[in-house]
């Protein structure tokens, strides 16, 4: 049994969350497009709405060296402990010259409490039907290689886990960030078992086509995408994906990267659009009874934190997220 599954109590929500999510450089983080306080603002937003209280999140465990080699290379786990290696995943040159000590605890341990955290929410999606990683999603990277502000393989970990603790046999990942998700792409190629629906601007980074080779439903965009084309291509391909792969549990990478104006991801989809987007991957979820497990991955607008806050509210105010305790006795067994 992994150590970062920890039971909940039935008044918490199963939304994962620990203030050591935030990343800090001492202030160097600002040379970096990535808001690396998203997390902490989504969080705030919720409590200022008083949507939960501190009482109501589940705080994770860190993602220990042992929980790692469970997807990583001893390798891969080894470089990162060179500074320069860290900076060109981070994409913060100046990181380089810091002192490895810092960088670990500045930012590699933030992201393995993040990881500690999206391995967590897999088990408590499968007992609640639904579960939330404030944080997570780091999609472009696998066992031996990080990139893209990604260290460590979150979305691989989680479902490893699941198959080996809780008899996972099939599962889905719809990853609908702005980008292609190569790292648990890498990581799949050649399993059946893992159904990859990626809906990403084939413009921008990485155009990994190896890793393509790995999705069962690939829709690519192109710049400029707008809200009603980006949600007619979601509900057609989305439905069809869940008539020909029935899964276990569903793993959706929520970027928020798609938004108007940000800079990385070169795509026009509205906050609406973004909170209509979430709104519909529950809604299919809840109506076919798949557990289903959301991290907030990229997003690179300093507004970005309050628009994931809006739609996890919606998402409540919709009736397809709410704290049930998992013990709980109705007419009809339900997941939700």
């Amino acid at each position: 049994m992994t150590s970062l599954y920890i039971d909940i109590r039935d008044d918490q929500w199963p939304l994962v969350y620990d203030e050591k999510y935030n990343v800090s450089f001492c202030g160097f983080e600002k040379l970096h497009v990535f808001d690396a306080k998203k997390w902490r603002n989504i969080i705030q937003y919720l409590l200022e709405a008083n949507f939960i209280t501190q009482e109501c999140l589940v705080k994770p465990l860190e993602a220990k060296e042992n929980d790692l080699l469970v997807v990583h290379t001893k390798k891969y786990l080894k470089s990162l402990k060179w500074s320069g290696k860290v900076a060109m995943i981070a994409e913060v040159p100046v990181v380089a010259c810091l002192p490895n000590i810092l960088v670990q605890r500045a930012y590699l341990k933030p992201m393995r409490l993040q990881t500690g955290g999206s391995v967590l929410a897999g088990k408590l999606a499968l007992e609640r039907g639904w579960a939330i990683n404030v944080g997570g999603g780091f999609h472009h990277c696998s066992a031996g290689r990080g990139g893209g502000f990604c260290a460590y393989a979150d979305i691989t970990l989680l479902i490893k886990n699941l198959v080996v603790h809780r008899n996972v046999q099939n599962a889905m990942i719809v990853d609908l960030d702005a980008h292609q998700g190569n790292g648990y792409q890498r990581d799949f190629l050649g399993v059946p078992e893992v159904y990859i629906m990626d809906m990403y601007n084939r413009h921008i980074y990485p155009k990994d086509e190896e890793a393509k080779r790995a999705i069962r439903r690939k829709i690519e965009l192109g710049n400029k995408v707008e809200d009603l084309e980006y949600m007619l291509k979601l509900r057609k391909n989305l439905k069809a994906a869940l008539k020909e792969f029935k899964p276990d549990i569903l793993v959706y990478n929520a970027g928020t990267d798609v938004l108007d104006s940000d800079p990385l991801g070169h795509m026009r989809i509205s906050e609406v659009g973004i909170i209509k987007r979430d709104e519909f991957v529950f809604e299919i979820c809840k109506e076919k009874e798949i557990p289903v497990v959301m991290l907030t991955s990229g997003g690179y607008l300093r507004k970005t934190a309050r628009i994931i806050a809006d739609s996890i509210m919606n998402l409540k105010n919709k009736g397809l997220i709410g704290c049930e305790p998992k013990n709980k006795v109705t007419d009809k067994p339900e997941r939700f």
